[in-house]
């Protein structure tokens, strides 16, 4: 008796319906990227129950590796956190930073921030959010008074900056959180140019933290992210508004930036070290006028940097950003970026190779507003090279600069 013949599905169909991959049965060391925008059930009861759960099977909503590189930020945030710490990736650290006040803020609120403020943030508070009924108030954080001033009975949210670029101005998280809970506000930190290897702001009162992900996080300068990392019922509201609004971080982002976190104190003490030595070089150049960078004694913000900041073999780490202010005006800032031969002239920071950049090109400089800082600064984003040739560099150019009266 013949064997019926098995029918042979249509070349569209098999190309399509491929058999799948085996699941490993060892433990990967590293993170795998699901790519899938899209997942199955083995039947429809399952599916209601991921559903039921409050997951999803749809790219946009969740991803196992976006979840991993979240799940991490917010294990090295909250290291010492009197609570426990979740986390929420976003496409950029601007997505994040929208999200959060999105949340939180509705219109009628009022939220406080400080002069100086990355750009960014300054325009979406004052050009997006303000057409939707959200109040604002800026102020000199260097002042708490100003900070209690600038309260309101609407206000919902306190913003600040660990370290606000350019100026490296350091925020009294511990005094803000005081204020904050005085006010009934939640206490926001941006803590992206100090990251968890210099200060995790969870451990001083701060209720969220914002990073800007592709800086120091990733430091490779090859992937855009953000991510928002604080208590768990804040994190669950926030995770509704990343869906609804879409503002979803990629799988293979996330696989760069939670592979990025692996050397983070590696590379971040380096670059705190380096920083450290070049700021108190360069300072003594008779071309400049003024450093701004918190590891020098006459930086006012210094004392603050010194019981707020980590420390380790290599001291207090203050940050790994400098900025210059060369005499002879906007010319000056010009020339001494110009003359530059291994520094880059790039934006953003954090990446290995050491930048420099105007103020007014990276962002720091509010719309209508000033950056802290005059019109020849120069801020150099320190990288992983070797100390004595970043500065060797440095005063070359500042050697090239014409003599000024100051």
């Amino acid at each position: 008796m013949s064997r019926r013949a098995r029918r042979r599905q249509g070349e569209n169909t098999r190309s399509v319906h491929l058999p799948a991959s085996p699941m490993p049965q060892q433990a990967p060391l590293g993170l795998p990227v699901w790519r899938s925008s899209a997942w199955g059930f083995a039947d429809s009861a399952r599916q209601a129950e991921v559903f039921g759960d409050g997951k999803s099977a749809h790219g946009r909503i969740d991803n196992p590796t976006t979840a991993a590189f979240a799940a991490a930020v917010a294990s090295l945030e909250g290291a010492a956190a009197p609570e426990d710490v979740a986390g929420q990736a976003f496409a950029s650290g601007m997505a994040a930073i929208n999200a959060v006040l999105m949340t939180f803020l509705r219109a009628g609120a009022h939220i406080v921030a400080p002069t100086p403020l990355y750009g960014g943030t300054h325009s979406l508070i004052t050009n997006v959010l303000s057409r939707f009924g959200v109040e604002a108030g800026f102020a000199d954080y260097g002042d708490l008074a100003r900070v209690r001033a600038a309260i309101r009975p609407n206000t919902k949210i306190i913003y600040a900056e660990t370290l606000s670029s350019p100026t490296m101005a350091v925020a009294d998280i511990r005094g803000l959180y005081r204020i904050a809970r005085g006010a009934g506000a939640l206490l926001v930190v941006d803590s992206t140019f100090a990251t968890p290897v210099v200060c995790r702001p969870l451990e001083h009162g701060a209720d969220l933290v914002v990073h800007s992900a592709a800086r120091y996080l990733g430091g490779h300068d090859d992937c855009a992210g953000g991510v928002v990392v604080g208590r768990p019922d804040l994190i669950a509201r926030l995770r509704e508004v990343r869906i609804d609004t879409g503002g979803t971080l990629s799988p293979d982002d996330a696989f760069l930036l939670r592979r990025g976190l692996e050397t983070l104190p590696l590379r971040v003490r380096r670059m705190c070290a380096t920083a450290m030595v070049f700021a108190a070089a360069v300072a003594k150049h008779p071309a400049v006028r003024r450093v701004d960078y918190p590891g020098l004694p006459g930086h006012p913000g210094h004392q603050l940097a010194r019981h707020l900041f980590d420390s380790g073999p290599e001291g207090t780490r203050y940050g790994a950003c400098v900025t210059i202010t060369p005499y002879g005006g906007h010319g000056a800032g010009v020339a001494l970026t110009d003359a530059l031969k291994l520094v880059s002239i790039a934006t953003s920071a954090g990446g290995t190779r050491t930048k420099a950049t105007r103020p007014a090109f990276a962002g720091d400089r509010p719309p209508g507003g000033g950056s802290g800082t005059g019109a020849a600064a120069v801020r150099f984003s320190i990288g992983l090279e070797d100390a004595e040739d970043l500065i060797m560099d440095v005063t070359q150019a500042l050697d090239s600069l014409p003599e000024s009266d100051g």
